[in-house]
């Protein structure tokens, strides 16, 4: 697998007589599950051969999915320490090791992490770097530490929480991973949907909501009351609206109010949203209210799915996709010019630092800047990587095209699924709103607390679970 970094993807351009070309040939699927990972083996019993584990493997970054055997009272994880690290040893074969320095930081006592706002309290700063404990034992509740401390502190960290923080190896459990589904043209067969109802009615409906976009990267909303009033309650049900130059909750036609092509009858090719802002909006909602004209089809792309059949096909160009960073600005209006910071960009695909799974897709050629910063080099193949992106993005089997009617409103996720439309005439009223990620994202996260996870006990009010220290989103 190539390494993504500047100085390698300049190193194979410079190297190379002439630019890779990609086949027009794409591959027709309908899903894929993404970052799949390894299957997970079933794991042996037990036992107390632990001198080994505290040595350093070679492998020891590596992502393991193991299935690890239950914790037992009668048959514990075997645990050993020595001056620098703490070794657990769930079964013959899979082993944690845990620095001392790293446990005593991340213990989660009421003295030393707060119960209530879930910060830290005890001053890592103060922590000796050569700290030992005096005795480690395995409990059915967990990990217990003593440590060597004028006042007796004792540490008790519960097996799952050390089974998900796992760093020496990585032994994630994959239980905990929702995987999501790619998709190409087919999805117009049984796209994601909720009625307006069930996310008007309750948290539950916002949470099958939310989902099909955590899994799909957009959802369409149905029956909902053709105006812009319901629509508008209908976008704060996930969070806060984000306000940009456009105003705030939207309504837009052809009459080009605005300095953007989207307020023009002109067709749209396929793009995400504010790759001018250095935090470009995280959800987009559309609903059509009216349209007395022909044309106007909305378009849908899993930039995704379009990422995995590129790093297929033409890996070298995938590379540079995420390497070469765009600069990109909004510039129509006099009163406003918007570029990202730092005003160079950011690649049209964006990785987790830590995963190195694909995180964002940023791509909208119209608001691009010039791209005075390219390597003399890498010009050429640049050029063939954004024409083989562009390519697959337009292929037949990518795109899934449907006509929105009054009463049906869609939410794409603007970091995953780009969007565009065809040429129209008439009077077409949009309206819409930006949802920033991290509301999105929370909003997510509580309810998947509350329904698919139900960790933590009932609050005072009895309204929700309380979110336990121990939460693996801390």
């Amino acid at each position: 697998m190539l390494k993504r970094g500047a100085t390698q993807v300049l190193r194979a351009a410079k190297s190379r007589a002439s630019s890779s070309s990609l086949s027009t040939t794409v591959p027709s699927r309908l899903t894929a599950a993404c970052a799949a990972g390894a299957r997970w083996s079933a794991g042996s019993r037990r036992t107390a051969a632990s001198a080994a584990a505290l040595k350093t493997h070679e492998d020891a970054a590596e992502l393991l999915f193991q299935a690890l055997p239950p914790i037992l009272p009668d048959d514990l994880p075997i645990v050993s320490a020595d001056e620098r690290r703490v070794a657990i040893g769930w079964d013959t074969r899979t082993w944690s090791r845990f620095h001392n320095i790293w446990l005593r930081d991340h213990c989660r006592c009421p003295k030393c992490f707060h119960p209530v706002t879930k910060q830290r309290l005890v001053n890592t700063f103060e922590i000796p770097a050569d700290i030992s404990p005096m005795k480690v034992e395995a409990k059915f509740e967990g990990l217990e530490v003593h440590w060597p401390e004028t006042e007796r502190h004792i540490s008790l960290y519960p097996w799952n929480w050390l089974q998900q923080t796992s760093y020496d190896p990585k032994i994630a459990p994959k239980t905990e991973r929702k995987e999501k589904i790619l998709w190409g043209s087919q999805i117009l067969q049984s796209p994601p949907t909720v009625t307006y109802y069930e996310v008007m009615s309750d948290d539950y409906g916002v949470y099958k909501w939310l989902s099909n976009i955590d899994c799909f990267g957009f959802s369409f909303v149905s029956d909902v009351p053709v105006t812009m009033e319901a629509t508008e309650k209908l976008a704060q049900r996930i969070g806060f609206i984000r306000e940009t130059q456009y105003g705030k909750f939207w309504e837009f036609t052809s009459d080009l109010s605005k300095g953007d092509t989207a307020y023009t009858t002109m067709a749209l090719g396929p793009h995400t949203d504010n790759t001018y802002f250095t935090d470009p909006c995280g959800l987009q909602l559309f609903h059509l209210l009216s349209h007395d004209g022909d044309g106007g089809a909305t378009l849908l792309v899993d930039g995704f799915y379009v990422a995995s059949i590129l790093k297929e096909l033409d890996p070298n160009a995938y590379e540079l996709l995420s390497n070469i960073p765009i600069p990109a600005h909004a510039a129509g209006e006099a009163g406003a010019l918007y570029r990202p910071s730092p005003p160079g960009g950011y690649p049209v695909l964006t990785h987790d630092r830590v995963s190195d799974a694909l995180a964002q897709v940023r791509w909208n050629n119209d608001d691009r800047s010039a791209m005075s910063h390219l390597d003399p080099y890498v010009v050429e193949d640049w050029y063939n990587a954004i024409r083989a992106w562009q390519r697959l993005l337009t292929s037949p089997d990518s795109e899934y095209w449907v006509q929105l009617k009054p009463g049906t409103a869609v939410v794409i996720d603007n970091h995953r699924v780009l969007h565009g439309r065809s040429a129209f005439d008439g009077k077409r009223r949009m309206c819409g709103a930006y949802i920033g990620v991290d509301e999105y994202t929370s909003r997510l996260a509580v309810l998947t607390e509350k329904y698919r996870l139900g960790r933590g006990t009932k609050a005072d009010d009895g309204s929700a679970p309380a979110r336990s220290v121990w939460s693996p989103a801390l």
